[in-house]
């Protein structure tokens, strides 16, 4: 929301004034002027006539000493953490700080100043401090400008500042009328003092990390009128204490978790005109209640879990603009009438049924900017008059059943700056007319049966962003028609052949460049250095033949490169890695410079982001095709060079590039052992070496590789032990291990020669214990024996009496049997 000014600032004149009256001379002195008579008779009077008018207003304008002095320390605060700011010029000692850059102050007449000063001497009442820095500050750094109890108003938006909202701190600041705190990065719950500043009226701590519940105590701002406190981490439900606030205007709550139902009664803020609910969890269907919401102009409830029947009295609304119902569980009745009686700005109606032709009374609204019809049933061919509205800057009808050719007359909507129409079964060329859109930054046209083999010649001056051509059946040579300000071009899953063209630099600052799944031929043109900001180049499976070139590595910024099921032969240059700094160290990325957009939109009196997620990055991925999310691809650093004809050793320099999460170099003629230095790959998560040549031992170093989840290092001919801690515990897939010479180790159930249990060793005795153990036996076996014995003998004599003796010579067995 643009600066905003409540009260008087100070009058550029006064300044002036003092400047006269301390350099008379230089209206006076030497000059021709000759003064009335009457003044001149007497010259002391003009004097004092001059300091009355001139001395009294500098020092009216002098702000209280305490207030300069807290100023003073903030920017001292301020510059011990970025130096280089030159928003303090200003600010110094010997002026007043009513002079200064960003501060307001009252007027004499209006100050309410508590101070020691004179009754005439203004207060510091407003601070403008938003776009201070972007370095990271603490919130405790707010501090000395708690002791100016005079402010009203107090803008520090959009700056760094993190920690928790100082409670104590701005419940002194009384007097507050205006707070905007927004885009920072305050954590934690919002202070209960904030709800006690009984005067304020404007209240932004949106874009922050704030979370916990939306307090009751909100009701207490009975005269609040615009409270934002959308993108954060607020959730449960809206407090019914907001109803108490009949002056509210406008109410952004949006992009939060907030869940439970939208307050049953919220149509009593009667004077409510914008109500931002998007992006939470909001659950049941349109409070009815809302009907009389008379000033309603934008309704956002866009991505909540909202269900039943779209209302018919929404469109009842004569000053209704922006209307935002789609990503819920809502439905529209195809058989409903409707006649709106509202201009409609903005509509979208995402996911909400809509079947057959787009609904007839939508061409009735000229005025629309924004239109998306995206994921539901229609079908049918484009209607010419959608491209005939002066204002249509979005449209979005991807993911439906739209099919036949694109209008001729696209071109006509010379404000259109988002074009997404992907994933329906539109065919034929692209119309010529398309290159007329001067503001066009978005344009998405993947899977449909788009064709030809020519493509529309941009004006070089057209702000084209991003072009999305994939997935349809257009042929011949790869085109270059784009403007060379284009930051993403996707061509993939086309029918695309010939050599790469050695025009395509012009289009030299591509970020993301994709080629994959065509039938391009030729070597790798040396030329693609000249593309030196590209993050992404995907060439997978193509025909691709020759070496990799060395000066590829010139491509400092690459991040993902996939030139896998190619015919590329010889060797991985050792050069190719020295300067991929891309891949070296994960260092962020500017927002600007990734695959997602956001674009500025205009509606009604608002501006709003609309961001735009591009189709997701196909990529083999752990084993499997996965698509990267287009929203996090700043995250990913992956090297594909599989499935070619690559030999000779593996580079150890491989090993440098720290930042990749994908390795995949299987299925070519690689030899040699597995560089140690892999061991360095700190953030790999997947490592394919498979089908290749490679000889010798895993290297223990792998146990260092605490990211690593997938491990492929089979039909190779490895040998020794598959070495033992951190993540290759886990890597226990036989498979992954398989057709190799000689491994072992627990992963594939197959012992190691040092692995055979050892031979069972005598049994030793505790020399401490082993007298008395020797004794306890002796002591009880003794008597047991003796007493055993002489009981055998006992029942042996009393069942068996003893034969004469003259047959004992004729049965010695027996009586050695007997006796056993």
């Amino acid at each position: 929301m643009p600066t905003q000014h409540y009260f008087p600032s100070l009058p550029f004149s006064h300044e002036i004034l003092c400047f006269i009256y301390i350099h008379p001379s230089i209206h006076f002195k030497g000059s021709n002027y000759k003064p009335p008579t009457m003044v001149m008779a007497n010259p002391s009077l003009l004097l004092q006539s001059i300091f009355i008018i001139f001395l009294l207003p500098c020092l009216s304008w002098s702000c209280p000493e305490y207030q300069k002095q807290a100023l003073l320390q903030f920017k001292s605060s301020v510059l011990a953490i970025n130096s280089s700011l030159h928003t303090f010029d200003s600010w110094n000692s010997s002026s007043s700080c009513c002079l200064w850059n960003k501060v307001t102050c009252s007027s004499p007449s209006n100050s309410n100043s508590t101070s020691t000063s004179t009754a005439t001497s203004s207060v510091v009442i407003e601070l403008h401090l938003s776009n201070l820095s972007t370095q990271l500050m603490p919130s405790n750094l707010l501090a000395p400008l708690f002791f100016i109890r005079s402010l009203r108003v107090l803008d520090f938006s959009h700056n760094s500042i993190s920690g928790q909202i100082p409670a104590l701190g701005f419940g002194n600041l009384s007097n507050l009328v205006h707070l905007d705190l927004s885009s920072n990065w305050f954590n934690g719950s919002i202070p209960l003092q904030l709800f006690q500043l009984k005067y304020l009226w404007y209240l932004d701590m949106s874009s922050n990390s704030l979370s916990g519940e939306l307090p009751e105590e909100i009701g207490n701002l009975t005269k609040l009128q615009q409270l934002s406190l959308s993108s954060n981490k607020f959730s449960n439900g809206v407090p019914s204490s907001i109803l108490h606030l009949r002056e509210f205007e406008e109410l952004h709550l949006g992009n939060n978790s907030l869940s439970m139902e939208i307050p049953s009664d919220i149509g009593n803020l009667s004077n409510l005109s914008y109500l931002s609910l998007w992006k939470n969890k909001l659950t049941c269907g349109v409070p009815a209640s809302m009907q009389k919401l008379n000033k309603l102009n934008s309704l956002y409830l866009e991505a909540n879990l909202l269900t039943g029947e779209i209302p018919l009295w929404l469109f009842d609304f004569k000053d209704l603009q922006d209307l935002y119902l789609g990503g819920n569980n809502l439905t529209w009745n195809n058989n409903m009438k409707v006649v709106p009686k509202c201009r409609l700005l903005g509509l979208s109606l995402r996911s909400c049924g809509l079947q057959g032709d787009i609904p007839e009374w939508i061409s009735t609204q000229t005025n629309l900017v924004v239109l998306i019809l995206s994921h539901n049933k229609l079908s049918g061919s484009l209607p010419n008059a959608l491209f005939r509205s002066s204002q249509l800057s979005t449209l979005s009808l991807s993911h439906n059943n739209f099919s036949g050719e694109l209008p001729e007359n696209i071109g006509d909507a010379k404000l259109l700056r988002i074009l997404r129409l992907n994933r329906n079964s539109f065919s034929g060329p692209i119309p010529r007319s398309i290159s007329r859109n001067s503001n066009l930054q978005i344009l998405d046209l993947p899977y449909n049966r788009l064709s030809g083999n020519i493509f529309p010649v941009f004006d070089p001056q057209v702000n084209l962003l991003y072009a999305d051509f994939s997935s349809n059946e257009f042929s011949g040579e790869v085109p270059t028609t784009f403007p060379p300000n284009i930051k993403a071009l996707a061509l993939g899953s086309n029918k695309f052949s010939r050599a790469l063209p050695s025009n395509l630099t012009k289009l030299r600052n591509l970020r993301r460049l994709e080629l994959q799944d065509n039938n391009i031929s030729g070597e790798l043109p040396n030329s693609l250095l000249q593309i030196p900001y590209l993050q992404v180049l995907n060439l997978r499976n193509n025909s691709l033949q020759g070496s990799i070139p060395k000066i590829l590595s010139n491509l400092q910024n690459l991040r993902i490169l996939d030139l896998s099921s190619n015919n590329l032969t010889g060797e991985i240059p050792i050069e190719f890695v020295n300067n991929l700094t891309g891949m070296i160290e994960a260092s962020p990325i500017p927002t600007s410079q990734t695959s997602d957009f956001a674009v500025e939109i205009s509606s009604s009196s608002k501006s709003f982001i609309i961001g735009i997620e591009v189709t997701e990055l196909t990529v083999n991925w752990k084993k499997s095709k996965q698509g990267l999310s287009s929203h996090n691809i700043d995250m990913y650093f992956l090297l594909d060079l599989s499935n070619n004809q690559l030999s000779s050793e593996i580079p150890a320099s491989l090993g440098a590039l720290k930042a990749l999460k994908m390795l995949n170099l299987s299925f070519n003629k690689f030899f040699g052992k597995i560089p140690t230095s892999f061991g360095d790959l700190q953030n790999v998560e997947g490592l394919d070496l498979s089908h290749n040549k490679l000889f010798g031992p895993i290297p223990f170093a792998f146990t260092k590789l605490q990211q690593l989840t997938t491990l492929d290092v089979s039909n190779n001919k490895l040998t020794g032990r598959i070495p033992i801690g951190g993540q290759m515990n886990t890597m226990a897939d036989p498979n992954f291990y398989a057709n190799n010479s000689g491994l072992c180790g627990f992963q594939i159930r197959v012992p190691c020669p040092g692995d055979l249990p050892p031979a069972p060793k005598l049994q030793e005795y505790d020399n401490k214990k082993e007298p008395w153990i020797l004794l306890e036996a002796v002591g009880i076996g003794y008597p047991v024996g003796f007493l055993l014995t002489i009981g055998i003998i006992f029942v042996v004599g009393y069942f068996n009496p003893s034969p004469p003796s003259n047959s004992r010579h004729h049965h010695p067995h027996r009586l050695i049997r007997q006796r056993i």
